[in-house]
């Protein structure tokens, strides 16, 4: 018992002659006495050292020499509010560390500004999946097994037989809309595609792809032209004029792709438009009597036009850019060229 009080002795000594300047020397006296490590603690182990019939004395010692010290500490309570209040006086109108500006893609720019044009005009916003069955992605779309155009669109196989693929065109969206839908339907479908291309400056693996549907009781040719005029004049500017080249599609008959006059050389020839002066930028046509069968709508009463692009086109076109790579490279001196778009 004497030996607890010859080491409790000294530190109420310490205790009592404790007079500090600051919150820093109320801090450390805390640390020292009432601290996870402090003598508090260390001395509270000893107790397992006094014999049984010592330990009520030594506790009741030990507990007053705790109270001691914590009395000790909340007498100058008041240095922790003055600390504070010191702190706090601090200029905060000095100005701060300045922190960089963030950015949208590009591709999210340009896909954004799609909707904004085609939402104005009536067209709603449909997504589905990326892994698609052989149905939505081929079959329904006037491509059966074993069609030639299939072979345009060399894919990924997640699985066979029955087929599963990472989709080759968002053109399975609008499958799955005229599926679930009822007539009239008026749709846009963005989303990424994938292709088993090698990945070059000109081509990639993956792109993003906008497609657009509309079909209603006397959808014509005319409609399409006057639609994708639209959105041309409001993407790339009134002055752009536009033309359409007969193609093919499995999925539209008739078939067109669309050019645009090269937004760089104004049509006098360049590198971009390969001196020609145009630029095509997508593909369209009125949809397939046999791919409105497929789905029990009768091409006798309805009709309607599809057309699809790559962001990633549209995108190069507009801001001039000349590796296609640039997009998924994530290089910020790249990136940062559309700040503030």
């Amino acid at each position: 018992m004497a030996s607890l009080q010859e080491q409790i002795l000294p530190y109420e000594q310490e205790i009592n002659s404790f007079n500090p300047a600051n919150a820093a020397d109320l801090e450390q006296f805390r640390i020292r006495f009432l601290g996870t490590k402090g003598i508090v603690k260390l001395l509270a182990n000893e107790m397992k050292n006094v014999p049984p019939e010592g330990r009520r004395e030594a506790g009741m010692l030990l507990n007053s020499f705790k109270q001691l010290a914590e009395g000790r500490y909340e007498q100058f309570a008041h240095l922790k509010d003055e600390g504070n209040a010191n702190a706090a006086a601090i200029d905060t109108s000095l100005p701060g560390a300045p922190l960089p500006i963030g950015t949208r893609h590009p591709l999210r720019i340009v896909e954004n500004r799609i909707v904004d044009i085609f939402s104005k005009i009536g067209f709603s916003v449909a997504t589905g999946p990326e892994i698609e069955d052989d149905w939505h992605n081929f079959t329904s779309l006037n491509m059966p097994e074993n069609h030639t155009a299939r072979d345009m669109q060399d894919t990924f196989y997640v699985a066979q037989n029955p087929d599963w693929v990472l989709r080759t065109h968002t053109s399975s969206v609008q499958a799955r809309i005229l599926e679930t839908t009822p007539l009239p339907v008026r749709v846009i479908c963005p989303g990424r595609v994938y292709r088993n291309e090698t990945i070059s400056a000109r081509a990639h693996c993956f792109f993003h792809q906008f497609e657009g549907l509309y079909v209603d009781k006397n959808v014509s040719f005319a409609d399409l032209k006057q639609t994708l005029y639209y959105f041309v004049t409001e993407m790339f500017g009134p002055d752009t004029k536009v033309r359409f080249r007969p193609s093919y599609f499995p999925f539209t008959e008739p078939s067109a792709e669309m050019d645009i006059s090269c937004t760089v050389c104004g049509g006098s020839g360049c590198s971009l438009c390969k001196h020609t002066g145009w630029v095509e930028i997508l593909g369209c046509g009125m949809v397939h009597p046999n791919l409105l069968r497929n789905f029990g709508i009768d091409p006798e009463v309805y009709s309607g036009f599809a057309f699809g692009m790559g962001v990633e086109r549209i995108t190069q076109i507009k801001y001039q850019v000349n590796d296609l790579r640039l997009y998924s490279q994530n290089d910020v001196r790249f990136l940062r060229q559309f700040q503030g778009l």
